[in-house]
Formats: C-alpha cells, structure tokens, sequence
C-alpha cells in the first residue's frame, strides 16, 4: 500500500469515527509532514461545538499547527475523504501546504445534501450580486488600520 493510500484511508477511518460519535458529517482529513509523519488529524465536528467552522480540514490545520507551533504548513501535503469546500480550501491555501489529497468529490458531497455548489457559484459574483446581502462601509477609517499595519517595523509576516 502507498503511503498517500494509507493517509487517505486513515481520513476516511476519522471520517467514520466523528460520524457515528455524532460529532458532525462525515469528513475526516490528515495532515502529513514531508518525513512522513501525522502531524494532525480532524473530523467534522460543525454539529457537536456548534461551530459552522469546525470542518475536518481546519480541525485538522489547527491540530497540526498547534502541534508544530507554526501556523503555516510548507512541505506537508493534507489528505481528506472529500473535497474541501470553499471555506476549507480557504483555510488550506493560507497554510501552504505542498499538496492536497481527497477522496470523494463535492459531486458526490452533493448527492448526499452536502451542497457546497452554492458557495462556488457566489464567490465570482460582484457583492452587489450575492445571496447574501452585502455592503461596504467605512473603508477610509479601515484603511488608515491598513496602513500603520504596513508602517509597523515588529509585524510577523504571513
């Protein structure tokens, strides 16, 4: 068996897990260093902590962040038993991480009311367009924010 098989079966395995501990639906992730060791792991847990955000992706990103002390993810490669929604594919290009390996994909997340199509299909649209109602409001006083973080000699790039 390859390694990345053994990855992708142990998301599906923690998949499994949080589904029947009625943690929340049924996703699992790995997050692998590049020696080949599990730095993180995560199910989907939105139901249980009542947190829409706790996905199986970022549950996982956290863990292996935490785990590593570093909030980026350069060299390791995440394994997921399904496509990463927008939000989580979000999270996962923020970690830079060097690959993404999934099982399922959001067709077959759709067949079973997992609809991320929706969230796809509105990220390309003009605000104005959205679902969504959403308005811009005091930019200018944002922005001066913006602008001591650029002046800011002690900032952590990211």
């Amino acid at each position: 068996m390859t390694n990345d098989k053994r990855y992708i079966l142990r998301a599906i395995e923690l998949a499994r897990k949080g589904m029947n501990a009625d943690e929340g639906g049924p996703f699992g992730a790995v997050i692998v260093n590049a020696h080949g060791d599990i730095i993180g792991e995560g199910n989907n847990q939105v139901t249980s902590s009542n947190d829409p955000t706790a996905h199986a992706e970022v549950v996982a990103i956290r863990n292996a962040c935490k785990a590593i002390q570093d909030f980026q993810l350069e060299g390791c490669t995440i394994y997921t038993s399904c496509e990463p929604c927008p939000m989580c594919l979000g999270a996962i290009y923020w970690a830079r991480p060097a690959r993404i390996v999934f099982a399922c994909n959001r067709v077959d997340a759709a067949d079973i009311g997992f609809d991320d199509d929706h969230i796809y299909k509105e990220i390309p649209l003009p605000v104005t367009e959205r679902i969504i109602p959403t308005e811009q409001l005091c930019r200018d006083e944002a922005t001066v924010v913006f602008e001591e973080w650029q002046a800011k000699m002690d900032k952590k790039e990211y």
